[in-house]
């Protein structure tokens, strides 16, 4: 059984702010999909659900040639795997997209809500580390704009301050000939979250960028690996050595989903994977 909370439907986003900043505790609502679930169990107890689903501009996904995409808070997850653009510019994220849980939570979920919940196992994360997207927030004191890898700050955690709300993600545009692939390992196929999630991407010149989830208390980017990758083909050999020094530069625990061990092993063997498969696509 649910518990007792007043449910709050502004229609600007000043109108939420100013219930935020008056009403400590209020949960914002996307989604839903994962405080839904924690009302049921009892597990989240709150006196207020603000709703931000009829704010106007919230539902707003848009590419632009030359400045690229914008996500906004309202867009659900189905809409950004069906975004041609999406498919085309921007493979990680459509691929992550079309991973996370079940067509009927897509239906529901939200891309801003999966990165607010801030798992270190979100399935959206590692992508948008890879393509350097922004946060996008109001509060009381305005608008701001984050880097996605500052906005967690460890698990179940973000850099949101008091009576703030995330907005929008945008994502840079890039240059024809970027590639990009997404993987994760679960222990099932479907609604059972990553016991290793993992970007990848690869510049027209020749930069390729790193990025993995639940692997950490926070997703993140493998920056010293990048630095280790600057200077490598995409060819077999690095394959094999990404597999093997990957485990270098990641912390997993152990949990429910999986054992330490298991995620080391698993980290090498996704990477090694992606990169094999962009290798027959003609990526170099």
């Amino acid at each position: 059984m649910l518990s007792k909370f007043d449910y709050v439907k502004p229609k600007t986003l000043e109108e939420a702010v100013d219930f935020l900043g008056n009403h400590p505790g209020t949960r914002v609502l996307a989604g839903g999909t994962d405080l839904m679930v924690l009302l049921r169990r009892n597990l989240l107890i709150t006196d207020h659900i603000l709703d931000i689903k009829g704010i106007e501009g919230l539902d707003r996904l848009e590419y632009k040639k030359g400045k690229g995409l914008y996500i906004g808070a309202a867009v659900l997850v189905n809409e950004i795997y069906e975004f041609p653009m999406i498919r085309k510019k921007y493979r990680a994220l459509y691929q992550a997209a079309g991973a996370l849980a079940s067509h009927q939570l897509r239906n529901r979920a939200t891309l801003v809500g999966n990165i607010c919940n801030a798992s270190p196992g979100a399935d959206l994360s590692t992508p948008l580390l890879v393509y350097n997207a922004k946060v996008h927030i109001q509060g009381p004191e305005g608008k701001r704009v984050l880097e996605i890898e500052d906005f967690f700050t460890g698990v179940k955690k973000t850099a949101l301050k008091k009576a703030e709300i995330v907005i929008g993600v945008s994502l840079p545009e890039v240059k024809e000939g970027d590639s990009s692939y997404f993987k994760k390992q679960s222990r099932v196929k479907g609604h059972d979250l990553a016991t290793v999630g993992i970007s990848i991407r690869r510049t027209p010149e020749k930069e390729t960028l790193v990025s993995m989830a639940a692997i950490a208390p926070t997703p993140i980017r493998l920056r010293e690996l990048e630095k280790e990758l600057k200077n490598r083909e995409f060819n077999e050999e690095t394959a094999t050595w990404l597999k093997d020094e990957i485990k270098n530069h990641v912390k997993p625990i152990s949990d429910v989903r999986a054992s330490m061990e298991y995620r080391f092993l698993a980290s090498g063997a996704l990477a090694k994977k992606i990169m094999m498969v962009m290798m027959e696509e003609g990526v170099e």
